[in-house]
């Protein structure tokens, strides 16, 4: 359970006015003293995440937020910081407590958990020291479903949990990153270039998470350096089913690789995985259309020490410069942020989202849209540049 990555978990979004006991709540769902819980409002100051697994969803992130009614700066920060959990949030728990009203704090995420199409669920807590007739009689009139619990006593946590499997989306999960288009016996080539870019010691997560889904589908895996690849085809005796490369080789590789054998990259595999690729192949024609002065947000999903060979900082703007010829102004963005206004940008360029979960970056897809504003992804784009994008997503069944 705890190798699984925090992108691949469902996200269990616990809402609600401060103390109201969201933290307790955390604490009585997985069985442990996780959240700090005090009786002084607003305790709990940055969005906390938390593993943990619920069967038969499996693997899940409970993210316990701040109190959304907080008042003054520090308190207007916690708000935007509970407000970007919404993003992530595959389901909401809307956490109330007897003898309080439902007002517009609890109406306005009703709305968003609508407006987004986000299952959603009021849990009223405290049940064990309070009359909740009247709280049940206004979620009864929006309305929308709801549990009674009690975080001190326990009661109501298992039914709760189950319900929580009951509204649990079905397409909450990425689609698979290749076992659909491979099966068992299958000669798979991952070709993984090392620079000063790659963590010491070890192989990037997108590489280890194509890895295991190979071997999953009981094919037959073999992991190499692109310096080292001819002497692997020359090696095999029957052509390899499928090539995977990270993208910033694909120049070296795909002259290596006859055309008769699939070809495709990690980041490419991730655009399908966690976000939109044919709005990735689509938002790659701007590429064409770029004058100088063009403004070119570079989204990346998380936080890393920036190499000198950096691909998002580094490389794509060069090779951008080199293709266009034009005089292009980067901007970058790094971790949950992400920019609210797109409109000044010409492109959005995001990376292939290892570290965050298809709702975040479907937040970001649908965001660019909403501005009108093209956006792809790093193998996408490269893949582009480098003139064989039909050849790379031919592997998904997707023609250009």
């Amino acid at each position: 359970m705890y190798s699984t990555p925090v992108s691949n978990r469902l996200h269990i979004g616990i809402f609600g006015r401060r103390n109201v006991g969201k933290s307790s709540l955390i604490n009585a769902i997985t069985g442990q003293s996780l959240a700090i819980v005090s009786e002084i409002p607003g305790t709990t100051t940055d969005p906390v995440y938390k593993t943990m697994e619920i069967l038969p969803i499996g693997p899940c992130m409970l993210i316990d937020t701040a109190g959304i009614d907080d008042e003054g700066v520090l308190g207007k920060e916690r708000v935007e910081k509970t407000q970007g959990v919404l993003r992530k949030t595959d389901v909401g728990l809307i956490v109330v407590e007897p003898g309080m009203k439902i007002g517009n704090f609890e109406n306005e995420l009703v709305k968003i958990f609508k407006e987004k199409k986000l299952p959603y669920l009021f849990v009223i807590n405290k049940c064990d020291i309070g009359d909740d007739t009247d709280i049940l009689e206004e979620i009864e009139k929006l309305p929308a479903k709801f549990i009674g619990v009690s975080s001190k006593t326990l009661f109501g946590i298992e039914e709760l949990k189950k319900e929580i499997m009951e509204i649990a989306p079905a397409d909450w999960s990425p689609v698979p990153l290749v076992k659909d288009i491979i099966k068992a016996g299958d000669t798979i080539i991952l070709v993984c270039p090392i620079d000063s870019a790659m963590p010491q010691g070890r192989l990037i997560l997108p590489q280890v998470q194509v890895l295991r889904d190979v071997l999953d589908a009981n094919a037959v895996a073999y992991v190499t350096k692109e310096t080292a690849l001819p002497c692997v085809m020359e090696n095999l005796k029957k052509a390899p089913r499928l090539v995977i490369t990270d993208s910033q080789v694909f120049e070296t590789v795909k002259d290596m690789i006859p055309e008769d054998i699939p070809l495709t990259s990690f980041s490419v595999i991730f655009a399908r995985h966690k976000g939109d690729l044919a709005a990735y192949i689509k938002g790659v024609e701007a590429v064409e259309t770029l004058a100088d002065g063009d403004e070119i947000l570079i989204a990346e999903a998380c936080t890393h020490h920036v190499q000198p060979e950096d691909i998002g900082r580094s490389k794509i703007p060069t090779w951008l410069l080199n293709r266009t010829g034009k005089d292009l102004v980067f901007d970058v963005t790094a971790g949950g942020e992400f920019k609210k206004d797109l409109s000044r940008y010409k492109m959005i360029i995001t990376c292939g989202a290892c570290m965050v979960n298809r709702r975040e970056m479907m937040h970001r897809v649908n965001a660019a849209e909403k501005a009108g504003v093209p956006i792809t992804n790093y193998g996408i784009l490269i893949a582009h540049l480098s003139g064989i994008l039909d050849r790379v997503v031919a592997p998904f069944n997707f023609e250009l």
